[in-house]
């Protein structure tokens, strides 16, 4: 049976590489079909991918969060290659990723960029970031992945039409990362060279920015996913704070019946009500949790 194979390239002024990653997608893949999902470029790189034989679709809402939302629901295939445009992604390895979706190894095949790098393809900072998601997200699912954040990502139908993208920025790729696990898609990974980009091109990453966006992510993670785990340390830290102190009041009170430090009680009283608050919606959150992603099983298996 033949398989639809759709290379979707997500573009943000690369007018410099975007021919190079284009020909590269047409020598290791012939078959597959490109698209080039420009968002709001400023320079020529639309009307250079149309030169190259691309399908060119326009993205306005600016961030890559958006264009692989509108990606995965403009472009019907069997199985979808995703890879930026910047020309930074060796493709000598996609048809070994492509195989592995295709015979069902995989659901999802990762382009791991932190074994074979150069020291200036990578940020220092932007290193750190990746390193510390992908911890929290092996030890919060249970999993060994290499690389969170990759942008080289070979996916099949079933996982592209069943995960509701809501990320807006580059935090997308932690986002599909996460989903996969959670409802429990396959993820496999194979080492790629990550090359650094080339000279004129510029990286539309920002250090500080992107590092907010990591703590936010990180948060994000613990308050969607792992509602229990997110609201019993907040729970467990206003406890400790209303024991802190509370303890003077509660001497005082045993000793002398009579307490003088009322704004103290007030706040140790206040802390342990917050305390109690926060585990009860975490347990309840938690049920949710576990019903939605009942539900969401269900649906999944009756479109099979």
């Amino acid at each position: 049976m033949d398989i639809k194979l759709a290379a979707i390239i997500p573009c943000y002024n690369e007018e410099l590489t975007i021919a190079k990653v284009i020909q590269d997608i047409k020598t290791c893949v012939p078959s597959a079909c490109i698209y080039v999902f420009d968002n709001n470029s400023t320079d020529r790189t639309a009307i250079i991918a149309q030169e190259c034989g691309a399908i060119v679709i326009t993205e306005r809402r600016q961030g890559k969060g958006f264009v692989v939302q509108s990606m995965f629901r403009k472009i019907a295939a069997d199985i979808y290659i995703m890879v930026d445009g910047d020309d930074t992604y060796d493709l000598s390895k996609i048809n070994e990723m492509i195989l592995s979706v295709k015979t069902g190894e995989a659901d999802m095949a990762v382009g791991n960029r932190l074994e074979t790098y150069t020291t200036r393809s990578f940020r220092p900072l932007h290193t750190f970031g990746n390193k510390l998601v992908r911890n929290l997200v092996n030890r919060l699912f249970n999993a060994k992945l290499k690389d969170i954040m990759s942008g080289l990502r070979v996916m099949n139908s079933d996982f592209v039409k069943n995960i509701n993208i809501i990320a807006s920025g580059f935090e997308i790729e932690t986002e599909m990362t996460i989903k996969a696990l959670k409802y429990n898609f396959t993820i496999l990974e194979t080492d790629i060279e990550y090359r650094e980009r080339p000279q004129g091109s510029f990286s539309k990453l920002n250090t500080f920015s992107d590092g907010l966006l990591v703590l936010k992510t990180i948060f994000m993670i613990f308050k969607n996913y792992k509602p229990l785990i997110f609201f019993s340390l907040t729970s467990l830290v206003l406890a400790i704070i209303s024991l802190a102190t509370g303890w003077v009041v509660i001497l005082e009170f045993i000793e002398t019946r009579y307490i003088t430090h009322v704004p103290l009680a007030i706040f140790a009283s206040g802390s342990m009500i917050l305390s109690i608050i926060f585990f009860v919606t975490g347990v309840i959150l938690d049920s949710l949790v576990g019903r939605f992603d009942e539900l969401y099983n269900f649906i999944r298996n009756k479109q099979r």
